[in-house]
């Protein structure tokens, strides 16, 4: 998917300068047809001499399209605020009165969640004042039904043991496999084994419904806000949001880029 944006990007930078030499020989009633066709000729070749032009066009492109995209994401993120502070049933840890709430949408099947997992843990250690809330987005689920499984259980494990039992699971999980084999291998009996481990009592199986509700809560919620993956975090004052203190991060990133956006959020 990569590359073929990269070959559009060089498409319309080839196709920007060819438009923009077209339209300067347009207004020039003195070029005739051979001399603009020359003209175009020399700019074929000196791009072709010179590539690097053509990269920088396309990296330049490239930095505006991710502006752009990072700027839709923020304003849904604003607009989507109210929802975002609705947390009945969500699973969180940090104080009901925190200033900044971070929010992760996940998948228990996403590696890249599990690259996430240990840099979240940092960032929770390091800021007990923050709220944490983590949505379930069972993206993976129609690949790897584990996925819905093991949501289900840490939401149960929400509902009976509180939030410590639950990061103790939830982390548990991501500890299961290495982080590059981690997609699609979690089993039912892994599951179990680190609900167990969470002292965790027997599934509630009459309360599944409770959480699948919520999972598809999660699953519009993410749609609206335009993310595209897991993980995918938004990091907000609980209160007065702008573009300047939101931020929403949609892949894996360090402990520390989730520092900065915490303390913009925060203020500082």
């Amino acid at each position: 998917m990569k590359k073929i944006r990269n070959v559009g990007a060089f498409v319309l930078a080839f196709s920007t300068g060819f438009a923009a030499m077209n339209a300067f020989a347009a207004g020039d009633e003195d070029f005739t047809p051979a001399q603009q066709a020359r003209i175009g000729k020399i700019a074929a070749d000196y791009l072709v001499a010179h590539p690097e032009v053509l990269i920088e066009v396309s990296q330049k492109l490239q930095a505006q399209q991710a502006e752009r995209k990072a700027g839709a994401l923020t304003n849904a993120a604003l607009h989507g605020h109210r929802l975002l502070m609705q947390l009945d049933g969500v699973p969180v840890k940090g104080p009901a009165n925190a200033k900044v709430i971070v929010t992760e949408f996940f998948d228990y099947e996403c590696s890249a969640c599990s690259m996430m997992a240990p840099n979240m843990e940092q960032v929770m250690a390091r800021n007990p004042d923050v709220r944490f809330a983590f949505r379930d987005w069972t993206i993976f689920a129609s690949r790897f039904p584990e996925s819905t499984q093991a949501s289900r259980r840490g939401l149960d494990i929400w509902r009976q043991k509180g939030a410590d039992a639950y990061m103790a699971y939830h982390n548990g999980i991501y500890h299961v496999y290495p982080v590059a084999q981690n997609e699609g291998k979690l089993t039912g009996a892994d599951i179990e084994k680190v609900a167990k481990s969470a002292g965790a009592a027997a599934e509630d199986a009459g309360k599944r419904d409770q959480s699948d509700q919520l999972i598809a809560g999660n699953d519009a919620l993410a749609q609206m806000l335009g993310l595209e993956g897991t993980p995918g975090i938004i990091v907000m004052p609980a209160e007065g949001p702008t573009a300047k203190n939101t931020t929403v991060i949609p892949g894996v990133v360090s402990a520390d880029v989730m520092q900065q956006a915490i303390d913009r959020a925060a203020g500082k």
